[in-house]
């Protein structure tokens, strides 16, 4: 190899270590649309509404965009994924009852609030990486309709924060908490409930909700959302382990990003 051909292959090495690691906006995608499987199928069994059709919607866009590289839905567990979920949120807490978002409306919202800020934080890994304008600006569209499902249901959950969730006996703003916890912890420690860490210092007992003082938007020190990486939402919706499949994706996502 000539001099100026090897000194050319490092220049090219150099720039891609030193540039943003880019990817393919049909790889990005793909991963979104497993994502937006589990979310369309979630709202759709329970009823065809809003947020159901904006799901929907969502998941038509990414496979016409996608075309032909368009990946199938995966295996989706609607069923017992959200017990082993709330199993290892709640821990002890949980006894022996089997907790399943279809039994009453207070459980549907609670498992909607499990998806929606999963799937902010996913988007908002994902823009930085795409490559194009057309692709950033149609994932900061979808980025933007999640994060609205998701301030509506933190919204309703802290102002419904003192219901107690049975048989749990647990008040939502808590119940809310240990979910973001557990999200926190197998998700790069990025989180947050839907009060202040102040106000649910002792959420393991009783609280009275005059004294919560609201987190409805979830932000960092500059006031931005979280993003997260494609293996912190995997080990959030595998169940703990990005490398595991489990919980909501048992055979894992489809795709080239796992």
């Amino acid at each position: 190899m000539a001099l100026s051909n090897v000194w050319f292959t490092l220049a090219a090495v150099l720039v891609v270590i030193a540039s943003p690691a880019k990817a393919n906006s049909n790889d990005v995608f793909n991963f979104a649309l497993n994502l937006e499987c589990l979310e369309g199928q979630f709202y759709s069994y329970a009823a065809y509404a809003e947020f159901a059709r904006d799901e929907v919607a969502h998941l038509a866009f990414l496979r016409r965009t996608a075309g032909a590289a368009a990946v199938p839905c995966p295996q989706i567990n609607i069923g017992s994924s959200f017990d082993t979920i709330i199993q290892a949120a709640l821990e002890s807490r949980a006894g022996n009852s089997v907790f399943s978002p279809y039994d009453n409306d207070v459980n549907f919202l609670l498992s909607a609030f499990l998806f929606e800020d999963l799937g902010v934080t996913a988007f908002a890994g994902a823009i930085p990486v795409l490559t194009g304008g057309d692709a950033q600006e149609a994932a900061a569209g979808i980025l933007g309709v999640e994060a609205y499902h998701g301030g509506l249901l933190r919204q309703w959950l802290f102002e419904n924060g003192d219901l107690v969730v049975q048989p749990y006996g647990i008040q939502v703003v808590s119940f809310v908490q240990a979910l973001s916890d557990l999200r926190g912890k197998v998700g790069g420690g990025k989180d947050q409930g839907i009060t202040i860490p102040a106000a649910v210092a002792s959420y393991y007992g009783p609280n009275i909700l005059g004294f919560f003082q609201a987190n409805i938007v979830p932000t960092d020190s500059d006031a931005k959302i979280f993003a997260r990486t494609p293996k912190e939402v995997l080990a959030i919706a595998y169940g703990g382990d990005a490398t595991k499949p489990g919980a909501f994706f048992p055979s894992g996502v489809n795709g080239n990003i796992k």
